[in-house]
């Protein structure tokens, strides 16, 4: 294994940013690389807030101060020459394939020969990104949560052509990068699948709810009631938590697992129309709610009586367990454990392994319902078999 000792951040954008901040903070010398010097010098002034803060508090460690880490930051606009110097480069940049093929080329045809290349990519295959950089198993995924110093999970994916030596090194680089919030959880993803493990479990909620907000358009109920189903269960009802998430993300993402999983994950016509109305949600002051006077005032006093917590909770059970079917982690532990890092909220199988039958009968009913086939009970849900699954 690779001794890592010179990190190159590639993008300095809020991911970027926190990624160089945590890597300082581990003793990594960190070279940030961006087109753009004005983003670069705002990069730096940002982390070196950042540290101030910290020092100030006494987090930093002992014998260290903000200006003895930030040292160990250079920057530069040229990532051909920048890499050269590099171990290991982690990607943060615009969410397009062609774009992440270059940087990665640009990595292998420049950077040492035991280079690895790390992509940060929420949704983007790990195998297409390395495919034609020439040394595709120097290639793997280091997945970030948002805000990275904050956010405990770190998702490392081994594409199909990643070497177990790559993996291994990007997990240890990945366990060393301080949090500071709680302890760091690193999910090993065995196979490069859409969504990894966090956000492929949690996708096909959305199709459900996409469901339910053009069931509520047609049969007009007020996005107000679908929220007071939620109770006092959800800090943020359905409609609430999709204005504050952005109506764009939540149509972007269904468009991706649509190609990529099932065509049962298309958008409905309400977000689809608000999309193209430009109605956001928080983001642009108006969505399901209006946000310009700061978080609406929701009233709860009468439900729907269309939205089951309890159905959200079987639809992730569910997902789960086809994680677990087609490898991509080998026990339920690790899904559980990866949610609450990078979610906040506990995965479903603890509750699950009770309500299995329950649940997948739940499944059958509401996939006749929305007519989508996707929501149905996989083999392993149905039987149980992930019990025995822990690990």
């Amino acid at each position: 294994m690779a001794e890592i000792k010179n990190v190159l951040v590639l993008g300095t954008g809020l991911m970027g940013n926190g990624i160089g901040q945590v890597a300082l903070m581990a003793g990594y010398n960190v070279i940030l690389v961006d087109i753009v010097e004005e983003a670069l010098n705002k990069a730096v002034a940002d982390i070196e807030e950042g540290l101030k803060k910290l020092e100030a508090k006494g987090k930093l460690g002992e014998g260290e101060t903000a200006s003895s880490v930030i040292a160990k930051c250079s920057k530069s606009t040229d990532l051909a020459s920048a890499v050269k110097n590099a171990d290991i480069v982690i990607e943060a940049v615009i969410e397009k394939m062609s774009v992440k093929k270059d940087v990665c080329k640009t990595t292998m045809d420049n950077g040492p020969a035991h280079i690895i290349f790390a992509s940060n990519t929420s949704t983007m295959s790990i195998t297409e990104i390395g495919k034609d950089c020439g040394a595709s198993e120097r290639v793997c995924g280091m997945h970030f949560f948002n805000p990275v110093p904050l956010m405990r999970c770190i998702e490392v994916i081994k594409s199909a052509d990643t070497s177990d030596d790559t993996f291994n090194t990007a997990m240890d680089v990945a366990n060393k990068l301080p949090c500071l919030r709680g302890k760091r959880y690193i999910a090993p993803v065995l196979k490069d699948r859409p969504g990894f493990i966090v956000n492929r479990m949690n996708a096909p909620v959305q199709i459900y709810m996409s469901y339910l907000f053009d069931k509520a358009a047609e049969q007009g109920i007020t996005w107000e009631q679908i929220d007071a189903d939620g109770g006092s269960l959800m800090p943020m009802g359905p409609c609430e938590l999709t204005d504050y998430v952005g109506l764009d993300t939540m149509h972007h993402v269904m468009e991706y697992y649509a190609e990529t999983l099932s065509p049962d994950f298309k958008p409905g016509k309400v977000i689809s129309e608000m999309v193209a109305a430009g109605n956001l949600g928080r983001k642009t002051g108006k969505g399901f709610f209006d946000w310009s006077g700061g978080r609406p005032k929701i009233d709860k006093s009468k439900k729907a009586g269309i939205f089951n917590l309890e159905n959200t909770m079987a639809i992730l059970l569910n997902e789960g367990c086809r994680i677990l079917e087609e490898g991509v982690a080998t026990g339920f532990k690790t899904i559980d454990d990866a949610n609450m890092a990078g979610m906040n909220t506990p995965g479903p199988f603890s509750a699950g392994k009770k309500n299995y039958e329950k649940w997948a009968g739940l499944l059958e009913k509401l996939a006749d319902e929305t007519g989508k086939e996707y929501l149905k009970p996989c083999e392993l849900m149905k039987s149980g078999g992930f019990v025995k699954m822990r690990k």
